[in-house]
């Protein structure tokens, strides 16, 4: 009897703890938000692009007139 106790609790060690794919995405989603992993940090990198393309625009428009 304590043979199979043990092969039971055996078995039940490599089970997986999530019943479905999205439970396990959603765990590791917020297991991530909880080191801070998800921080919006301020990026200044689309206005930067904007204004480029925007002189690249106006630069062109002058060149043609």
């Amino acid at each position: 009897m304590s043979l199979e106790a043990h092969a039971a609790s055996a078995r039940g060690g490599f089970a997986c703890l999530f019943s479905t794919a999205d439970e396990y995405e959603t765990a590791l989603i917020a297991e991530r938000r909880a080191q801070g992993r998800y921080i919006k940090s301020r990026s200044y990198w689309p206005i930067a692009l904007f204004v480029g393309c925007g002189l690249v625009v106006a630069g062109t428009v002058l060149l043609f007139a």
